[in-house]
């Protein structure tokens, strides 16, 4: 279920990634369709398998929120921005309105993806990312995979992926579109 759920909304984020047949490529989850609005949410797509980069993202496989094949973090490249949220979580709702404005904006420059971290209602994660706009694929973490990666100690945390496939931590929420975007172009040297 959490397999498909998802795989919906990391399709747009990693559309820029690549496509291909490697280990982040695999079957559509079956569960998706049991979860209300799942079938609305972006689907993921395939990814290029790539060699994990020293320093790089984890060598972590998640299912996809939606719809769409697991996704191998290690296989991903930038510019990116993951976003580890979840629906039970105050400051990612504060938060969010950012993250959607971002998108909108972002197209061809950026590519985003969302985590679902530690979030045992996969519906009202689902409800959550329509209701706020997060139009962008989304994964699920409930085994807190990603907690030693990106020092998660509670979502939500950003991680700014560059173009060689390093990252660097935000942990908290962005108090302002302004902050958010700035730190976009201070870590991404991408200007919005």
């Amino acid at each position: 279920m959490r397999r498909v759920l998802a795989a919906a909304v990391l399709a747009t984020v990693l559309a820029g990634c690549g496509t291909g047949t490697g280990a982040g490529a695999g079957t559509p989850g079956s569960g998706a369709s049991a979860i209300p609005g799942a079938d609305k949410l972006v689907a993921c797509p395939p990814t290029e398998s790539r060699p994990p980069v020293s320093n790089g993202l984890p060598d972590i496989t998640l299912p996809c929120l939606g719809s769409g094949p697991d996704i191998r973090l290690a296989d991903l490249r930038g510019p990116l921005v993951i976003n580890v949220w979840a629906q039970w979580c105050p400051p990612c709702r504060d938060e969010a309105p950012y993250l959607a404005a971002v998108q909108k904006k972002a197209a061809g420059k950026l590519q985003m993806l969302g985590i679902d971290y530690v979030d045992t209602r996969p519906e009202l994660a689902v409800k959550f990312a329509l209701d706020r706009g997060l139009n962008y694929p989304h994964l699920v973490d409930r085994e807190k995979l990603v907690r030693t990666p990106f020092k998660v100690g509670g979502p939500p945390v950003t991680v700014f992926v560059d173009k060689d496939g390093k990252f660097t931590l935000h942990n908290g929420a962005f108090t302002s579109q302004q902050q958010f975007e700035q730190s976009i172009k201070d870590r991404l040297g991408v200007s919005l």
